[in-house]
């Protein structure tokens, strides 16, 4: 029995791997071929930008809605739907004939995406109570190593010979990996059904709003980073493949924070000095890129990579500690992220404008910083001492 549980547990994190893997290559992978995406489709930077937000907001929408899906459906058939509808998002990049078609197809990502991102920690709260800051980071930094592998294959597709078209979609192979493990693996998880009218619930508090707009904040500062980091530096000269070199290595930092912050602050629930050393890892990266961009790009691109991942894992952990009970910490990390994530959206767009308005991207780094700060001031706020009276649910 205990070698059967054992097992189940080893392939349950082999499918949180997975997963975790496939919810960012899409997004993170245009960038850095930007050039010849807006050559052959003649999308300026308004319609590269909504490559970036159409899914975000979606993403953000999507997490609302899936609370319900999951009643109506079960978790398990929806994850199973996600994945299928984030491969054919994929895959019909193939035939993206013009930007519009392009920007659809990152739509249909988003929409899969949206429901496993809901789904996903509250599977994590309910498979491994004991474990779940380590589960959680082991989760978050997938997602960003993910991103890293998407941006950094691009240029050597392109360079190899295919279109982009191709080499774009590509990436609908690992998500079929993922779509046929998540068939074995959850075929005998008894996943419980999350009450319909806990969403209602946690709208009604402050806290709910406060975490998502905390998240939403720094999430602005990844979609930005993974739509205009590489072409700020190609505008300097740098090739795509330099350019794409430095979002993976913003992606790798990503990843070691969101996998090694959660365990660092495991022996406290007081998370918050961990948050707020994101918030300075942040903080210097986003004044290194407006000022000093040429002095070290890749020490300013680590930095903010580490931020932003530790950030993102610590963000899910602090949610679910809020709560005792896996479906009300799992509704509540999801409507963290679905608020956060329609704030989020609007970070590509806003650099958009304000280079239209400037001429430049120093303008959109500082609007990251001023984000990031105002941040730290809502950590204030994350004292567990205070979660019972914060979500007064019964355990």
């Amino acid at each position: 029995m205990m070698t059967d549980t054992r097992a189940g547990d080893l392939a349950m994190l082999a499918l949180v791997v997975l997963v975790g893997l496939n919810l960012r290559p899409f997004l993170a992978a245009p960038a850095p071929i930007l050039v010849e995406i807006a050559a052959d489709t003649g999308l300026g930077y308004g319609g590269i930008a909504m490559l970036t937000l159409l899914p975000m907001f979606l993403m953000g929408l999507g997490a609302f809605v899936a609370p319900g899906l999951q009643v109506k459906i079960g978790t398990r058939r929806g994850l199973l739907i996600a994945l299928a509808i984030l491969l054919a998002g994929s895959a019909l990049r193939l035939f993206a004939s013009d930007g519009l078609s392009l920007i659809l197809t990152a739509a249909l990502c988003g929409i899969g995406v949206a429901f496993i991102q809901a789904a996903f920690p509250g599977i994590i709260k309910a498979r491994f109570p004991a474990h779940v800051p380590a589960v959680t980071g082991l989760y978050s930094a997938m997602i960003m190593a993910g991103g890293a592998f998407g941006a950094r294959l691009m240029p050597v597709l392109v360079h190899a010979g295919y279109g982009w078209r191709a080499a774009l979609a590509w990436l609908a192979l690992p998500v079929a990996i993922a779509l046929a493990a998540a068939w074995r693996i959850l075929s005998d998880v008894q996943s419980s059904k999350p009450d319909g009218t806990l969403s209602r619930q946690l709208l009604r508090r402050p806290r709910t709003w406060a975490l998502m707009a905390a998240f939403g904040l720094i999430n602005a500062g990844y979609t930005s980073m993974i739509a205009w980091l590489a072409p700020y530096y190609q505008a300097q000269g740098w090739t795509s493949a330099d350019s794409s070199g430095l979002v993976a290595v913003m992606a790798m930092c990503q990843a070691l924070a969101a996998l090694g912050l959660p365990i660092l602050a495991r022996r406290n629930i007081d998370r918050r000095r961990w948050l707020w050393m994101t918030i300075a890892f942040q903080a210097v990266g986003f004044l290194g890129l407006a000022g000093f961009p040429g002095a070290a790009p890749v020490v300013w691109a680590g930095l903010c990579g580490a931020g932003l991942g530790g950030s993102f894992a610590l963000a899910i952990v602090t949610a679910l500690d809020h709560l005792p009970r896996p479906e009300q910490a799992g509704a509540l990390a999801a409507l963290m992220q679905g608020g956060g994530f329609l704030i989020a959206a609007i970070g590509p767009y806003a650099m958009a404008l304000l280079h239209d308005w400037t001429g430049g991207f120093a303008a959109g780094w500082i609007l990251h910083l001023g984000c990031v700060l105002v941040t730290a001031l809502l950590y204030l706020r994350f004292d567990p001492r205070h979660y019972p009276k914060a979500m007064p649910f019964s355990a």
